[in-house]
């Protein structure tokens, strides 16, 4: 069985979207379904439709998170022995050393990964060549557009 590995945060937020799909999505859906009923003919009926592709969605939904926390890992950061080193759940100050442009980045699992929220996923291309670099190390990354070379600032563990 494959572990899905996941932050402690991330693993959070599942479980709320979770609880609301679960305890306020899915009865206003049905009550949708019912009141929908009550219009007729079901062959002719949008709203009776429409409803019962929303509660496909949501159902399919919660089928997938179901399934992502049960076969999540969840990693704690602060019980990690990291010896300064880039772990899963570390913030990464790095320097891109063409440009000497600098980003923070997360490195959290696949469904947590928000580039805008500068958190990338573990399984990206430069999370693969930053896991296991320590403070002030050269790293270089094959992207898309070519090789970049980044110079690790700084490590923080949070």
């Amino acid at each position: 069985m494959k572990y899905i590995p996941m932050t402690l945060r991330g693993a959070e937020k599942l479980r709320e979207e979770l609880d609301y799909l679960k305890n306020v999505r899915r009865p206003a859906i049905i009550k949708s379904i019912s009141e929908a009923r009550g219009y007729g003919d079901l062959k002719e009926n949008s709203e009776y439709h429409a409803a019962r592709e929303q509660q496909g969605f949501c159902e399919g939904r919660i089928q997938e998170i179901e399934f992502k926390l049960s076969n999540a890992h969840i990693i704690d950061i602060s019980k990690l022995i990291t010896d300064g080193k880039v772990v899963f759940g570390a913030t990464i100050n790095i320097e891109n050393l063409d440009t000497k442009c600098r980003q923070i980045y997360s490195i959290v699992g696949d469904d947590e990964a928000d580039l805008k929220a500068h958190m990338i996923s573990i399984n990206s291309p430069i999370a693969r060549g930053l896991i296991g670099c320590k403070t002030g190390d050269i790293v270089c990354i094959d992207t898309p557009k070519g090789e970049i070379r980044y110079k690790i600032i700084q490590v923080i563990y949070s």
